[in-house]
């Protein structure tokens, strides 16, 4: 009886030693495979965070390809465009350069000169990462000319600027102050109007300033004006100069400033500046030619 109580015994150490050695073993097997599981989701969740720091780090910029000296004439609307990509939650303002006023910041207009406005394009761009932000100065003046910075809200701030040009239609009377023409030539003046984006309405010629007449007795005085999109043209002719043609002569158009040119009608004298009608291209060519024999000769 006691011999079997003992055999009992030793079975059941043999059982609980061998259980033990089971379980350390199942322990033993199930950690590689935490650990290889633990280092597979490491480099995924790096990967991650590295996929979204390349993205964070995109910084918004300008298109300096963009025109940043800007003309218009004076009473239009001029333009400013920044274009600028990768804007994502930062604000694009306007600020004249001049006073350092805000004038827009993002859709919205910090002046009390209504004349300013901006409009605003987004998503431009194959991938939708441009926007445009276009300053617009209505009937602009000769005031508004000058430095306009286009600015985005990054720290520290990121700015690009456009210089503004606002040009006045100017009229002028080609080859003054001084003319000098001999008597019973034509006088010719050519008077052209520039920075004018329509034609001018009329032009009207004064001598001693009094409009002139083209059906006044004196006769022989005529007017052609050709207009054109960049320069509008008016000629003068005179024929059959005389003495008594001698003065000043004036261009006015109706939408630029006034032009003058004092015209001296000589008897006899053949001062350098004299026009002599057709005679100026004819001796233009033979200074030419003379020009081109010396060359000529000289390279023997």
């Amino acid at each position: 009886m006691a011999l079997r109580w003992h055999a009992k015994l030793t079975i059941a150490a043999i059982l609980f030693i061998c259980t033990e050695d089971t379980l350390s073993l199942g322990e033993r097997t199930m950690e590689p495979a935490e650990r290889h599981s633990s280092t597979n989701n490491r480099p995924r969740q790096q990967m991650l965070d590295t996929t979204t720091g390349q993205k964070s780090k995109l910084e918004p910029g300008f298109d300096l390809m963009q025109p940043t000296n800007v003309t218009s004439p004076v009473g239009k609307t001029a333009y400013l465009t920044c274009r600028v990509h990768n804007l994502g939650d930062k604000t694009v303002s306007w600020v004249r350069h001049r006073d350092i006023h805000i004038l827009t910041a993002g859709a919205y207009t910090y002046t009390s000169d209504q004349r300013f406005q901006v409009l605003h394009r987004p998503n431009s761009g194959s991938n939708n990462e441009w926007s445009e932000w276009t300053l617009c100065i209505k009937w602009a003046q000769e005031r508004d000319e000058g430095i306009y910075e286009c600015q985005i809200s990054t720290i520290p701030l990121k700015s690009h600027q456009y210089h503004l040009n606002v040009v006045v239609p100017t009229a002028a009377i080609l080859g003054g102050p001084e003319l000098y023409v001999g008597a019973g030539s034509t006088i010719n003046l050519t008077c052209a109007i520039h920075f004018s984006l329509e034609p001018p309405a009329f032009i009207f010629w004064y001598y001693n300033d009094v409009v002139m007449s083209y059906d006044s007795p004196r006769g022989g005085v005529s007017v052609i004006t050709e207009k054109g999109s960049d320069v509008t043209t008016s000629w003068l002719l005179i024929q059959a100069a005389q003495p008594s043609d001698s003065g000043e002569y004036r261009c006015k158009p109706s939408n630029a400033n006034m032009s003058s040119i004092r015209v001296h009608v000589l008897n006899g004298e053949r001062p350098e500046a004299m026009q002599t009608g057709t005679a100026g291209p004819i001796l233009s060519s033979s200074c030419l030619m003379v020009s081109l024999i010396i060359l000529y000769i000289s390279s023997l």
